[in-house]
């Protein structure tokens, strides 16, 4: 019996898997690589590695290929938060301006353009909590969506290759009217990027220190940081754009990736690069109630708040949002303290557990855990936008054809 096979797993399945994204996505160049890894019970179930990680010098992914991982940062600065929400020092219903005093004033957009916004009184402050969901009644530029997003990318606001600091984004926040009162709605947002903001001033260490120290490191996550470390150029993806004909365009040459040098933009909210293997320690921490190899980073009952709908009314993304990314779109799926969770199951048209939690990165990176089938799977590619194609639900279909021996 194969490892495979002992975990629940048809072998033969898994390579259905494997054929299915090298004829739809990497033959016909659709997509420029693809990497995913399965696990189950503790131990690596399966793994595909296939495409080029950099076309143009044909070189092949490979299993320590780093990605970027865009949006994948935002579950790990959910998590440096919460610790320091169980440290005592920052509550989920404290004011945001408690830290940021000059946010105190924010009102909510009427009409205008920037500099001459109208604007009206929050019915209730923003919140730590807010931010953590995306009800915080911020926004994100390239939505392209309203006067607001317009104002963001006038200012470069919460944009990876930015040159302005996390306290300058704090400061032009300050003169920008939210979309929405705090809690009215779901909006995705840069409200992860002032997270990290807030883990640095609340912590008395730089954000990025932070996570370094009490999150990469513990979890032996030596391949995650804001840039590419010296020495490990080669091993860096190229991102591609895909085209309107099917085709992909390369949109950030890995020799000169601004990843090469030290951030502007320490982004919360997407900056980090990363490994499948290093990012499946992550998971792997988090379906182990917090705990990894002796290191309990988070408790369990913490964790338990952060993968629960947090949304208003018990409501999910079909109702409570009004942002244009691709998520938004799933019915039954409501968004904890960092995450997106399955609420029903059968609402969402595709295989999945009630309480399954995950998210995914704008270059079509993704991850799921699943507490009901002790499952966690990464999938890295670097093909923008995430919307491009179907390859998430593509993939969990497949993921769940292949499991054939439910968990016990």
């Amino acid at each position: 019996m194969s490892l495979a096979q002992s975990l629940g797993f048809s072998p033969e399945r898994l390579a259905k898997l494997d054929r299915f994204i090298t004829e739809k996505y990497l033959k016909p160049g659709r997509m420029p690589c693809a990497q995913v890894l399965i696990a189950r019970h503790g131990e690596i179930v399966h793994e595909f590695v296939g495409g080029r990680r950099d076309i143009a010098r044909d070189l092949p992914c490979e299993s320590d290929t780093l990605f970027r991982i865009y949006s994948m940062t935002k579950p790990i600065t959910s998590i440096a938060f919460m610790m320091l929400v169980e440290e005592g020092l920052v509550a989920l219903d404290d004011p945001v301006h408690r830290f940021i005093p000059e946010w105190k004033d924010l009102g909510v957009f009427v009409a205008g353009v920037a500099g001459a916004f109208q604007t009206k009184p929050v019915a209730r402050p923003m919140q730590m909590v807010d931010l953590l969901r995306h009800t915080s009644g911020l926004t994100y530029g390239f939505q392209n969506r309203t006067n607001v997003d317009a104002a963001y990318r006038k200012l470069g606001v919460g944009e990876i290759g930015s040159t302005i600091s996390l306290d300058d984004m704090i400061a032009a926040l300050a003169t920008l009217p939210l979309e929405f009162s705090p809690g009215e709605a779901w909006n995705y947002s840069v409200s992860t990027d002032v997270l990290g903001y807030l883990v640095g001033k609340i912590s008395g260490v730089p954000f990025e220190r932070f996570v370094k120290e009490r999150i990469f490191t513990p979890l032996g996550m030596v391949d995650t940081d804001f840039q590419v470390a010296a020495g490990q150029e080669g091993r860096f993806a190229a991102c591609y754009s895909a085209t309107p004909k099917g085709g992909m365009d390369l949109q950030d040459d890995p020799q000169t990736s601004d990843y090469l040098a030290p951030p502007g933009l320490v982004s919360g909210g997407g900056g980090l690069v990363s490994t499948a293997s290093d990012y499946m320690k992550f998971c792997q921490m988090l379906l182990n109630r917090g705990e990894y190899q002796g290191h309990q980073l988070i408790a369990p009952k913490t964790l338990d708040l952060m993968t629960a709908n947090h949304l208003p009314d018990g409501k999910d993304l079909t109702q409570l949002s009004r942002s244009l990314f691709s998520e938004s779109t799933n019915a039954g799926v409501g968004f904890g303290l960092g995450f997106a969770v399955v609420q029903d199951a059968p609402r969402t048209l595709v295989p999945c557990s009630d309480g399954e939690f995950y998210w995914g990165g704008a270059a079509s990176t993704a991850f799921w855990i699943d507490p009901a089938e002790d499952l966690s799977v990464v999938f890295m590619t670097q093909l923008l936008p995430s919307s491009a194609y179907p390859i998430r639900r593509e993939l969990r279909t497949l993921v769940y054809s292949a499991l054939v021996e439910p968990a016990a």
